[in-house]
């Protein structure tokens, strides 16, 4: 029973690889971003703000969405979009008249996956069958780590030999990653999921508070609206406005 799910378990560790992909690809681009679509790198530093930010969002609006529409198809949509996310930061930005729009736009479809992965991944292995769950769970969040690390590394070797200007190549190869595990994802057996408050910031916030859903639905409110607050803010300052 429990070889049927090794599948499942490598597909979440790889899902973690894709998180760290799209978490972490774009911020090495910034400077170029900055000197070939001329936007200022007050704009540039936002997309790390719009992206987790979007990410929040998704945490707290995800809490019914995924019961509804089942685990499987939420890995894959998950995946898709940060596919899709990538491949249209390539094209985005040279065919609108606002490069930094199309940025923001491709930033915002993959940070949709990016956020379901976080909601997703942990429960998904949590509910498979294994022998030693803690070191399971302990490898799978070592794999957002190491996919950071993969990352930087790969993309900077890849810049240091082909050039940072053949980045959307790099883009294209690191798209080929969610679009395989989205493809694992139709196939591997999902264990049946224990409700148990989910890894949502809605569903830590109430299991801290004994179950309470109201607090959670509370907190996960009120976190984004702080985030946005603070970015109008950190946006007023840089324009000398305070």
């Amino acid at each position: 029973m429990e070889n049927q799910y090794n599948k499942t378990i490598t597909a979440c560790f790889v899902g973690y690889i894709v998180q760290a992909i799209v978490n972490n690809f774009v911020p090495l681009l910034f400077l170029f971003f900055q000197r070939n679509y001329h936007i200022p790198l007050s704009q540039i530093t936002l997309l790390v703000t719009f992206n987790f930010g979007i990410q929040l969002l998704v945490d707290l609006l995800s809490v019914g969405f995924i019961d509804k529409i089942g685990y499987r198809a939420s890995m894959i949509m998950a995946h898709v979009l940060s596919a899709a996310g990538l491949v249209l930061l390539t094209v985005l930005p040279e065919i609108l008249p606002v490069p930094f729009v199309g940025i923001l736009a491709a930033v915002m479809v993959y940070a949709v996956g990016g956020g379901l992965l976080e909601v997703l991944v942990s429960p998904v292995v949590e509910a498979c069958p294994s022998g030693n769950k803690e070191k399971t769970m302990s490898m799978l969040h070592s794999f957002y780590c190491w996919g950071h690390a993969g990352v930087v590394l790969i993309s900077t070797l890849f810049f240091y030999v082909a050039g940072i200007g053949n980045w959307k190549i790099l883009a294209f190869i690191w798209a080929l990653i969610p679009i395989a595990n989205a493809f694992a994802f139709a196939r591997v057996p999902i264990a049946p999921l224990i409700e148990d408050g989910g890894s949502t910031l809605v569903g830590m916030v109430s299991g801290v508070l004994g179950d309470n859903l109201k607090m959670g639905v509370l907190a996960g409110i009120i976190f984004p609206v702080l985030l946005l607050v603070g970015i109008v803010l950190c946006g007023r300052q840089k324009e000398g406005k305070f």
